[in-house]
Formats: C-alpha cells, structure tokens, sequence
C-alpha cells in the first residue's frame, strides 16, 4: 500500500504496506487515536485502496478517477456515518439503516465501504447491531469504525475487527510534513506549530490554517481557567471550569492541551509553583479521563475538587 501521506506511524505503515489491496484487505478495522492523530487520513487511504484501479502495490495512486472521488469526499461507494448532532453518537437505528444500505450491491466498484465516526461513543444496543453486521454482512463491504479510545468498544466487536492505533509523530517529523504542506509560513511558525501539537498534527494544521477564531477562542478559555487555578479561590474556579461542560467531544482535549500549555509557561515565570504543578497534574489526568468518554460536567468537579481538598 502507499500510505506516504500518513506521517510518522512507521511501523503501522510497515504492517499496512504488506497487504494486497482490495479484498487482500480486512474487512472492518477499529482506527483509534487523539483528535489529530490521522484517522480521517488514514481511513481515506485505506477506503481509497479498495477502490483504486491502479496495479496492487501502488494503490491508492491518488490519480484514478475512484481515488480522486474518495480523497474529494463524493464516492458513491464510501460512506460517511455520523451522529445526527454534533458531539451525538451513531444510534442503533442508524446502524440498522445502514445494514439495509449493506445489502444494496456497490454502484462502482467491487467494494462499500462505511466510516463510522465516534465509533466507541455508540451504546451497547448500537455496538451489537453493529456486531450483527460485522458477523453476517455482505463480502463486499468494509466498515472503519473510528475511535479516541478502541477499548470503548466492546470486546466482541473488537474481536472481529483488525485494529490500527495510531501514534503521535515526533517533532522532527512534524516539521518536514508541515513544511511540505504549509510553504508560505515561516520557518519559527512551523516550529511552534510542531512543538505545541505534541505530535498531533491535525491540531497544528489546524493552527497554521489559521482556523484562528476557534483557535483565540480556546486560548482565551485556557488564560481564564489557567487564572482561576493558580490564584482563584474554590467559587471562582468552579465557574471558570463550567467552560468545559460546553465543549464538543472533539474540541475538549484540545482546551485542556491548551491549558497544560498555558499552565506550565507560567511555571518558569514563578517563583510559588505550587498551584501550578498541581493544576498540571489535574489537568493531565482530566485529559486521560476525557479519552475514556467521562462526562465532562463531572470533569469540572474534579478539577474544583482536586485543587482545594
């Protein structure tokens, strides 16, 4: 397979690279990482390489008609499964549509293909509908299940899919992508970016975009909960914590990134740290709880509770 547009992972690409595409190819695989790590890119890759037309071993090319279709998001055969709101799980009767749409031979090529986003979000009786899929449906289709957290999954579920795990990329990395894809931005730029993704490179494409009024928007949040844990009292930190009840499931981790970064700059510019460190730590493991899917109005709590025990 070529998967050179997927940075870092070597040994994930390695493994992928053996395989012979089309129905070489597992039929359902759990793609699980952070926000930014690559699913989406990987997910097209993988969709595009059942779909390619080229000679096995160069696929996906990126220049057949079905690769330029799927990488431009209007192929017939890949579908795109979501919840019906944003931060909303793939319901179980959604799931059941989309086992009829199964049944229903492709419109091109010898493949379907269903990415399923937020695929560890799904409830028990959504996972087991989907569990009756995976076990009786049809040869030809393929199912990317998507996930912050493969273990939110059910173990029966996981046993029938292949799981790809995507890791953070190392800065070096992170900057000869960054480089290749962002030319006009300054080399300072494009360091900074690498160094603050922590090797999340979603996060730094979407900084250098320039996506920059969500982008302020969380930085301006990060400055006030930072606030609030190093000289707030317990009330004042409380009701700068409520912001995280109001983050999407995707945009919670990187608030929380934001705030260890804007905790820890202010560690060298203090002589009392003793807040500091422990708004970090709180805040290191309120970002692993976010991961396994915690509530994040409980996540607030624990930050008020954790600071003035």
């Amino acid at each position: 397979m070529e998967l050179s547009s997927l940075a870092g992972n070597s040994r994930l690409k390695e493994l992928l690279s053996h395989r012979e595409e089309g129905r070489g190819l597992s039929h359902a695989y759990i793609i699980s990482g952070p926000a930014g790590s690559g699913r989406h890119t990987l997910a097209r890759l993988l969709a595009a390489a059942m779909v390619c037309t080229a000679h096995p071993g160069s696929r996906p090319c990126g220049r057949c008609a079905p690769c330029k279709k799927v990488f431009g998001g209007i192929h017939p055969d890949v579908a795109v499964i979501s919840g019906a709101g944003e931060g909303k799980p793939i319901t179980v009767d959604q799931i059941r549509s989309l086992r009829a749409d199964a049944h229903i031979r492709p419109n091109e090529g010898e493949r379907k293909i269903y990415l399923l986003e937020g695929a560890d979000q799904m409830n028990a009786a959504a996972q087991n509908a989907m569990l009756k899929l995976l076990e009786e449906g049809p040869q030809y289709a393929a199912f990317l299940l998507l996930a912050e957290n493969g273990g939110g999954l059910l173990q029966t579920v996981r046993s029938r899919c292949e799981e790809l795990t995507l890791s953070p990329v190392p800065v070096k990395a992170c900057q000869d992508w960054l480089e290749k894809r962002f030319p006009q931005k300054t080399e300072e730029e494009i360091r900074q970016a690498a160094l603050d993704c922590q090797g999340l490179l979603g996060r730094a494409v979407e900084r250098l975009e320039g996506t920059a009024e969500s982008l302020q928007a969380r930085e301006s949040q990060a400055v006030k909960l930072a606030d609030a844990l190093e000289t707030g009292t317990e009330l004042e930190l409380f009701e700068a914590a409520m912001v995280l009840d109001k983050q999407s499931r995707e945009e919670l981790p990187r608030l929380l990134d934001a705030l260890e970064r804007e905790l820890t700059g202010r560690m060298a510019r203090r002589q009392d740290r003793r807040r500091l460190f422990q708004g970090v730590e709180l805040t290191r493991q309120i970002r692993a709880a976010a991961r396994l899917n915690a509530n994040p109005g409980q996540l607030a709590g624990w930050l008020c509770a954790g600071m003035f025990i």
